[in-house]
């Protein structure tokens, strides 16, 4: 930073890669590489003389821990954001850099609007001076791109290709750049390795009212994907070519190549870019209704591709593949709940096992039981210990033995009693905790099968729940009923619904930090948008609609004591109501997630009738749905764990 030209004050590094995801491969992790922290989530920035780390609420007990006392955290809701805390505490005429492709246009754009105030300057970076620094960066990984057949798919490339042409039209543009990973994956019906976890290739797209391109390292292509891609009238380049084409886009000079052409790979996958003061760029705001504009979404574009755009000719709106992505075709509803029941196999076969373990190794009560005095006579019977990774790990083996499994869909979250209160705790071999009978143990999981994406989250205990443990998991149970049963005018937003889940917690005076609810792909990413449920303001962006997916979470933490959280993947269906105010139509859920609420962990007499009878349905239709996949020793656990509840 010192001896850059211009000299820098300070260096923002985000969390994203050039794509702007939330996920990234190992050798994108630069954030983690110079802070230690090591959550999805957050931006840091170092000065000549401070770093400092800005997180969300779900990660602020993990950050407390990993950050070292070099750093500073400061909580996105509770601190002042980053552009304000620049604005008001670096000097006048400060430079700031920032990688311009990790960074997305709308907020480079925040950020200098900001600084102006003081005559502070954004700069774009040529080089990312945390490669420069990060001597032991991993490799970039060469994974083959795969073709998601048009069984699981649901729908053509030849269709999705049409209806973004048609948006095209509407919209009076003349091709538009498509960044997004799982974008670009849906559109072109094709899934990757690249990203952990996310079955996505890092690839860039383009797309005319003639022409599409798929931009990816070559090496990953086999004759199979380049006859798929070549079928639909998709052209195969280079993933640097996206920064010349874009500029030839630009200049209406696109075309396609002769057959055989390539341009050069560039080194480093960097797509090359002019060092510039944003400052001097445009506003980006869409010109004339004239056919010359260039679709790009702020949200997922990065600064870099952005700034070889003429500022006239840019339409800057969110990618009309959010809101189809989104709402899933009958193909890949019936792949999410075929998914979801064998997931919901594997979920109850760990949790059999579990309760077993427990009882052998600790000496437990178990699953159903409660010691009247909370002693286990027998601990340690055994030599063998259960730790946070070793159980995590017997989970993934249950699912890894179901059909079209391919891999889990996010860090299992596996924690006991203060870990549970980490929101988004990953254990870790080296320090994780052993299990105990007399604490709470949680568990957040998902697997990506070919046919769908999962993500569940149980909360159990195996010896003797207090009294406020049991009246806190009851309160996020009756939140989760509230979203799980509620009606609603279509149209309505996740904004207006978070509510409901956070009732319960607050007639106790509780609440958490996250948000209740976010969409999730089909064998896709399992944080997936545009919709979510949530009392963050962006939630009222994007109404609810039938067919569109969306987990119902809510949960409770304690810190260093305990966490509750209880989810399942639910689906927006228009719903059958007496009347029909205003002609609006309604919406209701469907739950397609299967796994029982433990009953010892409940306080029955804070439940209402009407949730005592949805527990014991939802436990009947368990059995049911997830017969097929158990043997008799697990049927018979289950049957005891979903035995109905009297209803007084």
């Amino acid at each position: 930073m010192a001896s850059h030209d211009p000299h820098l004050d300070a260096l923002i590094v985000p969390s994203e890669d050039y794509h702007q995801s939330e996920y990234v491969s190992t050798r994108d992790k630069r954030r983690e590489f110079v802070s230690g922290f090591t959550g999805s989530a957050g931006l840091a920035l170092v000065t000549t003389s401070d770093a400092r780390l800005w997180t969300d609420g779900r990660y602020f007990l993990q950050a407390t821990q990993q950050l070292s006392d070099r750093w500073k955290l400061m909580r996105i809701g509770e601190d002042p954001a980053v552009e304000i805390w620049i604005s008001e505490n670096l000097p006048a005429d400060a430079t700031i850099a920032v990688d311009p492709w990790c960074v997305s246009v709308d907020t480079a754009q925040r950020w200098e609007r900001a600084f102006e105030k003081k005559q502070q300057r954004l700069i774009q970076l040529s080089r990312n001076l945390v490669d420069e620094v990060w001597k032991s960066r991993p490799p970039p990984e060469i994974n083959p791109v795969i073709v998601q057949p048009l069984e699981f798919a649901g729908c053509s490339v030849a269709e999705k290709l049409k209806n973004l042409r048609d948006k095209l039209s509407q919209e009076e543009a003349r091709g538009i750049i498509i960044t997004a990973l799982d974008e670009v994956a849906w559109l072109y019906n094709v899934r990757g390795n690249d990203v952990s976890y996310c079955p996505v290739v890092h690839a860039f797209a383009i797309v005319t009212p003639d022409l599409a391109f798929f931009y990816v390292d070559l090496k990953k292509i086999s004759a199979e994907v380049e006859s798929h891609l070549r079928e639909n009238g998709i052209e195969v380049r280079d993933y640097g070519a996206v920064n010349s084409d874009v500029l030839l886009l630009a200049s209406n000079e696109l075309n396609s190549t002769i057959k055989g052409t390539q341009t050069k790979h560039l080194n480093d996958e960097k797509c090359g870019s002019m060092e510039i003061d944003l400052n001097k760029t445009g506003d980006g705001q869409a010109g004339g209704k004239d056919h010359d504009l260039i679709w790009v979404d702020p949200a997922s574009c990065c600064y870099a591709l952005f700034s070889k755009l003429n500022s006239g000719q840019v339409l800057l709106q969110q990618s009309p593949l959010a809101l189809a992505k989104a709402l899933k075709n009958p193909v890949e509803l019936d792949g999410l709940r075929k998914a979801h029941i064998r997931d919901g196999a594997a979920v109850v076969q760990f949790l059999v096992w579990l309760d077993n373990q427990m009882q052998e190794i600790y000496g437990a009560s178990g699953y159903f039981l409660e010691p009247e005095d909370g002693i286990h006579e027998n601990k340690h019977l055994k030599t063998t210990k259960l730790s946070e990774v070793s159980v995590s790990d017997k989970l993934e083996c249950f699912r890894a033995s179901k059909e079209r499994f391919k891999g889990l869909s996010f860090p299992t979250i596996s924690s006991v009693g203060p870990n549970a209160a980490i929101i988004h705790y990953q254990p870790e071999s080296s320090t994780c905790s052993e299990l105990d009978p007399d604490s709470i143990y949680l568990f957040d999981s998902g697997a990506q099968y070919q046919d769908g994406t999962t993500d569940i989250t149980r909360t159990v205990h195996f010896g003797k729940p207090s009294a406020h443990e049991k009246a806190c998991y009851t309160a996020v149970l009756k939140g989760h009923i509230a979203l799980d049963t509620a009606r609603f005018p279509d149209g309505t937003n996740g904004h207006a619904l978070d509510i409901l889940a956070r009732v319960p917690l607050w007639n106790m005076g509780l609440d958490y930090r996250h948000g209740t609810g976010h969409g999730i792909g089909s064998y896709l990413n399992v944080h997936e948008g545009p919709h979510l449920i949530s009392f963050r303001p962006h939630a009222r962006n994007v109404a609810l609609q039938s067919s569109m997916t969306v987990t119902d979470e809510p949960g409770y933490y304690e810190d260093g004591n305990f966490g509750i959280r209880l989810e399942n993947v639910l689906v927006v269906k228009d719903a059958e109501t007496e009347f029909n105010f205003g002609d609006k139509g309604y919406l209701s859920f469907e739950h397609i997630t299967w796994a029982p609420y433990q009953k010892k962990l409940l306080n029955l007499s804070l439940l209402a009738p009407n949730e005592i009878e949805w527990l014991n349905s939802y436990h009947s239709e368990c059995r049911d749905f997830l017969a097929p996949f158990l043997d008799d020793a697990e049927m018979e656990w289950l049957k005891k764990a979903t035995e109905p509840i009297a209803v007084n």
